[in-house]
């Protein structure tokens, strides 16, 4: 029986408060194929997205301050950079405190098409991360679950069943020691 684990959680864990944060590059379950054209950054879009890495819940009038814009037009900008999926504004929560007591990176080896097999991860709400790699692994996916249980049902019932995984290795976390999103732009 699969248990229901509601939205997906961020890839981010902040042990004191939930927080609000920006994270650049195209976070999606889109694939590489159907990608629009990289948008390109001027100075003001990357001070915008600066700020608001270091407070999500900075004002657009603070934000237009800062950069010499109209309110209005901040608020144009951000929600451009928000379409083109350039940043997301997230609350970010601490998965212990609303109840997924174990995460892991999976490493999975796979055979055929891996498009296709990193679509079929993005689309379980357990997996809030996926890449597709060069090396020992294929696909890593981070995984948020309730308990062992659900981690080993998870596994067993629906990631290695998944059309073309040959074998799986899963990294329990044990301790996280820094996950950061305020490394500001290029």
């Amino acid at each position: 029986m699969q248990k229901q684990c509601g939205p997906r959680i961020p890839p981010v864990r902040d042990l004191r408060r939930a927080a609000f944060v920006v994270t650049m590059g195209r976070v999606s379950t889109r694939t590489g194929r159907d990608r629009g054209p990289e948008i390109r950054l001027d100075d003001v879009a990357k001070r915008i997205i600066e700020l608001l890495q270091e407070d999500g819940r900075r004002s657009y009038a603070a934000i237009a301050k800062s950069v010499g814009l109209s309110e209005a037009a901040v608020r144009q900008r951000v929600q451009r950079l928000l379409d083109a999926e350039v940043m997301q504004i997230v609350a970010v929560t601490d998965p212990l405190q609303v109840g997924f007591r174990r995460q892991a990176m999976i490493g999975i080896r796979a055979s055929g098409d891996l498009v296709e097999l990193g679509d079929a991860l993005s689309a379980m709400s357990e997996v809030d991360y996926v890449v597709t790699t060069a090396g020992s692994f294929d696909v890593l996916a981070e995984v948020v679950c309730e308990d062992d249980d659900h981690l080993l049902e998870l596994l067993t019932e629906r990631i290695r069943t998944l059309p073309g995984v040959t074998t799986t290795e899963t990294f329990v976390y044990l301790k996280l020691n820094k996950q950061h999103y305020n490394w500001g732009t290029r």
